[in-house]
């Protein structure tokens, strides 16, 4: 059976309504500034928040499908991968912008000696974002994607745990808002897929879902 192809319009992706709110009444924070709240213990490891457009963003809790799903993609991308091909970040942040630092729940990386110890990675840094999804599809469609494309994320993994499918965005395409990817494609129970800069990967998607 053959995955479910579809071409997608930069405009598939659309702003969650928060950011409907009147700009004025809004105080967006840069990267240095969200940073600077965690060191000063204004923000806590414990909390669950992204920058995301300078608003500091609650996420959602992770549930045991969702947990469950993170630990399978980690351990099927830490055994098809060695480490000199990409280092795997496991809900670590992303710098895309100076206003947006998303933590994925899946990163495949440039490698570095460091281990990205000097610094979160930027945008040229990913090779491949993977987010796991229950209560959260709408919002990773909305608020995520875009702003993914809009940094030029070469590919995204959304994994439809409700749907039992994960979806695969590539050829990132427009700006800010506007962005999107230009492929989209379905793969479902019985199906696998491959990175696009990992030819040599094939993961299943049975293998994926909780």
């Amino acid at each position: 059976m053959l995955p479910t192809i579809q071409k997608t319009t930069p405009k598939s992706s659309v702003r969650s309504p928060i950011f409907s709110i009147t700009e004025r009444l809004l105080r967006r924070f840069s990267i240095d500034e969200y940073h600077k709240m965690g060191e000063m213990g204004i923000l806590t490891e414990d909390e669950r928040v992204e920058l995301i457009d300078g608003v500091i963003t609650k996420m959602s809790p992770i549930g045991s499908e969702h947990a469950a799903c993170v630990n399978k993609l980690n351990r099927l991308f830490s055994s098809a991968l060695p480490s000199e091909n990409a280092t795997i970040g496991v809900q670590n942040p992303i710098i895309l912008d100076d206003g947006t630092e998303p933590e994925p729940d899946i990163a495949l990386l440039k490698p570095r000696d460091d281990a990205y110890a000097s610094g979160h990675p930027r945008p040229d840094d990913v090779l491949l974002i993977v987010e796991a999804a229950d209560a959260s599809i709408d919002d990773d469609r909305a608020i995520k994607l875009p702003r993914y494309a809009a940094a030029g994320i070469p590919e995204v993994w959304l994994v439809n745990i409700p749907g039992r499918k994960i979806e695969v965005y590539q050829i990132p395409v427009g700006v800010e808002a506007d962005a999107g990817y230009k492929i989209r494609v379905e793969y479902c129970l019985g199906e696998t897929l491959t990175p696009e800069l990992f030819p040599h990967v094939t993961i299943s998607v049975a293998d994926v879902l909780p």
